[in-house]
């Protein structure tokens, strides 16, 4: 276990953040490794396919991700008040309403998967690829979820360090089953799929095997399962906050995609492989952003309210020296990465990634603040400004889709991010410099 509320605040944040970023990295090789051989050894369609229904899968996995961190500030809270028996109701209460919901969400979304890619206007040429490996992915939402829980209970106790190893672990085991499926088996998309659920599998059951041999203190009783209605009060209103604001930016990058489905073969293979680029490159700024939930949760829980200002601080300035380094990395070697990613040498391809990925980082900085300043602001108990905020990047997003993009095609596509970007990081600023909370940290 670490406090959070003790020590150098930047040091802290690196130290707790460092392996969550390592940690991210080895998490996004899932999907890296998915097109990297699903493009190598299906072709092209079937990388389109997997590509048609990535913003479907990410506004699941980040919806479901989302609750469970909110929850993982409510546990962090009590760790860091000190309160043992409130935070092992609160890890009981995780557990349960996070299974639950996923299970809901998840067999909704099966029932009604055929709507759902028509929504998605998926060419019917792709349909069997796409339906084959999302049907998957969403029938092993559960696992993923159960990976979540496991790392944020580590996570909210300062332990940031055990989910990376095995992370690392279930990465191996993912690149020998992906090509065991794939190549070797023949089960096409699906096998990508299984491979991803089947390693996280993995990583979800070695959680659960550290928190009971490694912190007996966290070990749960039958009251810390049982329904406790004023921790539920305070656990689901935080999840939802946190589940809302990621899926919202995830609803509108999935409008977007009812458009980009639309461009055809090249179009679709080219830009779900500039943004897996992008998710990567982007990674550090998600990775501050969730430590900072945490350090801000144990820092209000101790009063320590001066230590969570310093804290954003510093983050900005670290993500700000990175944006630099990405985009001399992305205007020098974006065709290169192209390249790696799809297995394809196609010239449009390369051309309109690489156009999409040049045109965004040179505006990294608006990301890198919305992030650090979202989760800050939810670890410290402002829940509505982030969910205004990331409204804004879903309306901006719809509207883009609907109107520009039928005008200027994928540039529509291309500049949509930044113009949102822009306009969204307005609300954090007011709520940052006006904001009750923000009187607090000064303190």
């Amino acid at each position: 276990m670490k406090d959070l509320s003790k020590g150098n605040p930047l040091k802290v944040i690196l130290q707790f953040a460092l392996p969550l970023y390592i940690g991210q990295l080895f998490q996004l090789c899932y999907g890296v490794i998915d097109t990297r051989v699903v493009g190598s050894v299906l072709g092209e369609a079937a990388l389109a396919a997997v590509g048609a229904t990535t913003a479907l899968s990410d506004l699941l996995i980040e919806f479901l991700n989302g609750i469970i961190c909110g929850f993982g500030i409510v546990i962090a809270t009590h760790f860091g008040a000190k309160e043992e028996k409130q935070m092992k109701k609160a890890i009981g209460g995780t557990i349960v309403i996070g299974v639950l919901f996923t299970v809901i969400i998840s067999m909704g979304c099966l029932l009604c998967l055929p709507r759902i890619l028509g929504l998605l206007n998926v060419a019917p040429e792709l349909m069997q690829d796409a339906t084959a490996y999302i049907q998957t992915i969403i029938a092993g939402l559960v696992i993923t979820a159960l990976y979540n829980i496991g790392a944020v209970v580590l996570r909210s106790i300062g332990d940031s360090f055990t989910p990376l190893i095995f992370l690392v672990i279930s990465n191996v085991l993912n690149v020998v089953l992906d090509y065991s499926f794939v190549m070797y088996a023949g089960m096409g998309t699906r096998g990508a799929a299984l491979a991803t659920v089947l390693s996280q599998a993995v990583s979800a059951l070695l959680c659960f095997i550290v928190i009971c041999k490694k912190y007996p203190s966290l070990k749960l009783k039958k009251e810390d399962i049982q329904p406790q209605g004023e921790m539920y009060k305070q656990l689901i209103p935080k999840g939802l906050s946190m589940g809302f604001m990621l899926s919202f930016v995830m609803l509108g990058s999935l409008a977007l995609q009812t458009s980009i489905n639309t461009f055809g073969t090249n179009t679709i293979v080219a830009h779900t492989a500039a943004r897996k680029i992008t998710i990567i490159f982007l990674t550090p700024f998600f990775v501050l952003g969730t430590a900072l939930a945490t350090y801000c949760g144990q820092n209000l829980g101790a009063k320590e309210y001066g230590r969570i200002k310093q804290g954003m601080k510093s983050s900005v300035l670290i993500s700000f020296a990175w944006c630099i380094v990405v985009v001399l990395l992305i205007f020098a070697f974006a065709p290169m990465f192209i390249r790696f990613v799809t297995g394809s040498s196609e010239t449009e391809i390369i051309r309109t990634a690489t156009m999409y990925l040049r045109v965004n980082a040179s505006l990294y900085f608006l990301p890198a603040m919305i992030c650090i300043f979202r989760n800050s602001m939810q670890g410290f108990g402002d829940t509505k400004t982030p969910l205004v905020s990331s409204f804004i990047e879903l309306a901006g997003k719809v509207l883009i889709a609907w109107f520009l993009t039928p005008v200027i095609g994928y540039w529509g596509i291309i500049v949509s991010e930044p113009i949102v970007w822009a306009v969204m990081i307005i609300p954090l600023f007011i709520g940052l410099y006006r904001g009750k909370w923000f009187a607090k940290t000064s303190a």
